[in-house]
């Protein structure tokens, strides 16, 4: 990683004190940037928070390496301690490489529509158009190309990088983030068949509400509600690619890894984490503090705290054939043992 020396780095002290680390090195050693622990120069900041990385230490160029407790012995250069070293890594990266500060400014390309409200030091850039009766608060940031459909409300600080879509009515609290191409409040998957086996599209007249803190991967889509709002509650964590259909509702700080497909309706609890392609049923409930492992299929209802699982794990091709060939005579073989259960019983 390029060392950025414009913004004159920080001490060892500081970043011991802002990140709640203990310091075992040189207090006024100054470092620049953070980088990989195999790839870090003498005025860089690494870190390992395992041991999968351990190897790397001994000869790593760091300036200053983050580790846990555990593994202050590993590193003979200047250490930062911390219990959650990824965690102070995290705290370190914003440190060390802040985001550049919002600048008010409106590209003459921009399309501003009647009534919009706009807040101090707002951000619009090219070719955004931002609908009727927008409200914008302050130091908002509307990347290259973004759509904002009418009456949509954006919290102070949010940004929404190039391309993001917003269907009318939108709702954004304060310091969100939604990356480029997220699309907030298209139609919900609502459709009822008529006698022929066509289909009569139902109008989506809900809207998507988002709360404070969220952050929206690219290409992300949340439906809008067909009645009511699907809602979003603050502190959520939406990697790349995720569907959320119409009047979902996700609670506070729950995070959902990339693929995954959660149905209309669908309620899930708050701090909860939900690894890759997982799929979740609609009208189902996710209690709070609920994990489900990459690849589940959610069919019913998880009402209580815990670690869920299913899906089957990769294996060499010739055991799978194998085993899906007797996966589809487990009925029989289950309806003998049955049998023979029965006739043991008898004797």
């Amino acid at each position: 990683m390029a060392q950025d020396h414009s913004n004159g780095g920080l001490s060892l002290a500081e970043l011991a004190r802002d990140t709640g680390s203990e310091l075992r090195g040189d207090p006024s050693y100054r470092v620049f940037a953070v980088a990989a622990i195999d790839q870090a120069g003498p005025r860089e900041l690494s870190f390992v928070h395992d041991g999968r990385y351990r190897s790397f230490l001994a000869g790593s160029d760091a300036g200053a390496v983050i580790l846990p407790p555990a593994m202050a012995d590993l590193f003979g250069g200047n250490r930062l301690l911390n219990e959650d070293p990824y965690l102070a890594y995290a705290r370190a990266v914003e440190l060390l490489h802040p985001p550049p500060p919002a600048r008010a400014s409106i590209h003459p390309s921009a399309v501003i529509g009647d009534g919009v409200e706009l807040g101090e030091r707002v951000r619009i850039d090219a070719h955004a158009v931002i609908g009727n009766g927008c409200r914008l608060q302050d130091r908002v940031w509307i990347g290259p190309g973004c759509s904002l459909g009418d009456r949509c409300r954006l919290g102070e600080g949010t940004v929404l990088e190039a391309g993001v879509a917003l269907g009318e009515g939108t709702r954004i609290g304060a310091r969100c983030l939604l990356h480029s191409g997220a699309v907030i409040g298209a139609d919900g998957f609502g459709f009822a068949a008529r006698p022929d086996g066509s289909w009569h599209k139902i109008r989506q007249i809900g809207d998507v509400r988002i709360g404070d803190d969220v952050e929206v991967g690219a290409n992300t889509c949340i439906d809008r509600a067909a009645l009511g709002s699907t809602l979003i509650e603050q502190g959520v964590k939406l990697d790349n690619l995720i569907q959320i259909g119409h009047n979902c509702h996700i609670g506070a700080d729950t995070i959902v890894a990339a693929h995954t497909a959660i149905a209309g309706t669908a309620r899930i609890g708050r701090r909860c984490r939900i690894g890759g392609a997982v799929a979740i049923a609609g009208h189902l409930e996710v209690a709070d503090d609920v994990t489900i492992t990459g690849n589940s299929m959610v069919t019913h209802s998880l009402r209580q705290p815990g670690t869920y699982s299913s899906g089957i794990t990769a294996e060499g091709n010739r055991s799978w054939r194998r085993n899906t060939a007797r996966f589809h005579h487990l009925d029989e073989l289950f309806r003998r043992v049955i049998r023979l259960e029965r006739r043991l019983g008898k004797e």
